[in-house]
This record gives structure tokens, sequence and C-alpha cells, in this order.
């Protein structure tokens, strides 16, 4: 199936954030790379920490404009991409950005929540080598359903990659309440329990984290890996 098909999830996805997300991008979305690459750090530190073994499948949960997943493509020529997003005016602007890029072979495109979806019912594909979340656990109500989500869609010997705001802990107070105020104008919520809960599902699973601080806290990093 190829970037410009995309079926519908297993169930649909909650009504209420779906419009919010296409009222929010409807605009936004043909100028979001342009603005979003000097404030969302840490995204291409992530792609090159995936390591895709050759052959392997990857889902990109909250794929937005497709910007990474095109840019992970690049990097990983011989895997297979997967992108869901629960915003169809996203996903427009996405599905057109693969196919500029002649990727549309490699990537398939699905609308769905990332809290709840059927993987193999959206992509025919059941388990996953690596799964990545950037900056899109800080948007979802009931995030925390996303990352088990994500951890059980792995394959053995799979890995999860996040990157989202961080706390700003080792930033100045002015800083954080500016960042905090422009963030909600989006929808934005820096997750402040995220490495609890990213250490409480690899402690439940036998799975290993290592979580980075960057940019003295204004971006966090993790990385959880399924056992073999």
């Amino acid at each position: 199936m190829s970037a410009t098909e995309l079926p519908a999830r297993h169930g649909e996805p909650p009504a209420g954030h779906a419009e919010l997300m296409d009222g929010v991008y409807r605009w936004q979305r043909h100028i979001y790379d342009l603005t979003r690459k000097y404030y969302l750090l840490g995204r291409d530190r992530l792609i090159s920490g995936l390591e895709v073994p050759a052959g392997g499948t990857v889902l990109e949960l909250g794929c937005g404009t497709g910007r990474n997943i095109v840019l992970a493509a690049r990097r990983y020529p011989d895997a297979r991409f997967f992108g869901l997003d629960i915003s169809a005016e996203m996903l427009e602007t996405a599905t057109a950005a693969i196919a500029r890029e002649g990727l549309s072979g490699r990537v398939t495109l699905a609308r769905g929540d990332a809290t709840d979806f059927d993987a193999k019912a959206l992509f025919s594909v059941e388990r996953f080598d690596r799964i990545f979340v950037s900056y899109s656990l800080s948007m979802i109500p009931g995030w925390e359903k996303t990352v088990s989500a994500a951890l059980a869609a792995l394959s053995p010997g799979g890995s999860l990659h996040v990157v989202d705001f961080g706390q700003q802990e080792a930033l100045p107070r002015w800083f954080r309440t500016l960042l905090r105020g422009w963030l909600g104008k989006f929808h934005v919520e820096p997750r402040e329990a995220l490495r609890d809960v990213l250490q409480s599902e690899s402690a439940r699973r036998g799975a290993t984290l290592r979580f980075r601080t960057l940019y003295r806290g204004y971006a966090w990093l993790a990385v959880t890996k399924i056992a073999i």
C-alpha cells in the first residue's frame, strides 16, 4: 500500500481531538516545518539513533507533515516506514511530501489514534523493529496509553525512541514561562511524568531504558529497548 492510500484505523479516532488537531493545523501545516525547526530540537539526533536493521520496519506515531519519515527513509534506504496521525490535514501534507521525494513505495500512512491502534488492520504489520514519537506525546490526551501501545507493537529486540519537551529545569524561569505560554497556544503541554512512565513501562516489560536530557532540560530523549 502506498503513501497515497490512507486506510481508516481499527475503530474511529476520537472525534473531538481529531477535529481539534485538524483545526490547529489546517493552515499551520503549510509553514509547520519552516517554523518548528527552530524549537523542536533533538529530532535529527533521534533519527540518527534509530539504527534500523536492514529490511527493518519503522513506525512513527504522530507523523505530522512527514518531515521525520522522509529524513529517516533517506538515512535507512533498506527499511520500510509507516506513519500514523490523527489529523487528516497533516496526513494530506505528509502524503504530498513523501510523493515528492519518490518514497511512496516504501512509506505507508494511516489515520488513527496513537493511544489505541491496530497495526495489523492499518498496515498489515503486527510488530515493528523501531517505533518513534517526536514531539507528539506533549499533544496527545492520555499520552501514557501511547507509550504502552507502542511498546506492545515492538518486535523482540525492537526499540521505542521518544523526543519531546523536557521541563527546562536548567534554563531561566522567564524562558520556561515564555515557552509554556507559547506552547499552550498550540495545545502542547510538556509531560513532567514522561521519565517515570517510561521507567515503569520498561520495568513491567523487562525492557531497558536510556534517558537523556538535552540542551539544559529543553528536551528529553529516551530509548526503550525490548529484550530479545
